[in-house]
């Protein structure tokens, strides 16, 4: 019963973090139609900000989790603008921002490798201690993102149904034609939902660099996960995505105690693909 308990609480933890990156993921989907590949390597580069301003610069972790999270934001507004926006007019839109987003993954890993080089780096936690979540032990880092992420989302959700501009973004994203129409500046509607979702991989990144080490690929494994969790969720809903992340979370997590660290992945994959052929649209996701 512990190690189940435990095994929960690492699925909390999990689908936590999956939540906010694949969040974003969802968010550009909706608006822009298209999906970015270099969401991985925004993460990556928001967790190599963050230490830069808190170790390197020493203005502490706090600091360098916000900067993180802009830095990854104003890097995404310029992907956007450079490799997104030249293509919005044509007919292979989603094919073709698929291979620059792939392209932008290999020149932000590159420039990471040149530019903080190749050594393991490590933020410091936010909070330092531990607590007791159902009897097992966890830092208190952990437990701010447990409880992080559900505001965040919570906000981003209210932000998209309450707000002027949120409601724009979802205009934009049933039919930019009528958008337009009625005022919405459609490609400031794209720009601002890039931002906000390299903000969210970025601020990803700066949580996940106090428990994993930072390096340049550190976005693939996280990226490939927030895909699983946005098709299995179903794409349209930050309500279905944060769902499924917490599920898959769970879910990996049982496995990982079941089947082995080794097997987990493709079990993973495996229930993504049994979910593609029985429910196309995802889990939560409408016909």
């Amino acid at each position: 019963m512990d190690t189940l308990l435990a095994t929960l609480v690492s699925g909390l933890v999990l689908g936590s973090l999956y939540a906010l990156m694949a969040s974003g993921l969802s968010l550009v989907w909706t608006t822009l139609g298209v999906f970015n590949f270099a969401h991985g390597a925004l993460m990556m580069v928001g967790a190599f900000i963050a230490w830069t301003v808190s170790e390197a610069v020493g203005a502490g972790p706090v600091a360098g989790v916000v900067a993180g999270t802009l830095g990854a934001g104003l890097i995404g507004i310029v992907i956007e603008r450079l490799v997104i926006r030249p293509f919005y007019a044509s007919r292979n839109m989603l094919l073709v921002t698929a291979m620059t987003t792939l392209a932008v993954t290999i020149i932000l890993e590159r420039g990471a490798q040149m530019i903080w080089g190749p050594r393991l780096k490590q933020l410091p936690p936010l909070v330092d201690g531990e607590i007791r979540l159902f009897g097992n032990a966890i830092s208190a880092h952990e437990a701010l993102l447990l409880v992080a992420a559900p505001v965040i989302l919570i906000a981003l959700w209210r932000f998209t149904v309450s707000s002027k501009i949120g409601r724009s973004l979802r205009a934009v994203g049933q039919n930019q034609d009528s958008a337009a129409l009625i005022g919405v500046d459609v490609p400031k509607a794209f720009a601002l939902a890039f931002a906000i979702s390299a903000a969210l991989a970025g601020l990803t990144g700066a949580l996940l660099g106090s428990i994993r080490f930072i390096t340049p690929a550190m976005g693939s494994e996280p990226l490939t996960k927030a895909m699983i969790v946005v098709i299995f969720g179903g794409l349209g809903s930050l309500g279905s995505t944060a769902g499924a992340a917490y599920l898959i979370g769970f879910i990996e997590a049982l496995l990982v105690l079941w089947v082995g660290l080794y097997w987990t992945p493709f079990a993973l994959f495996l229930l993504m693909i049994l979910v593609l052929l029985l429910r196309p649209n995802g889990i939560f996701g409408k016909r």
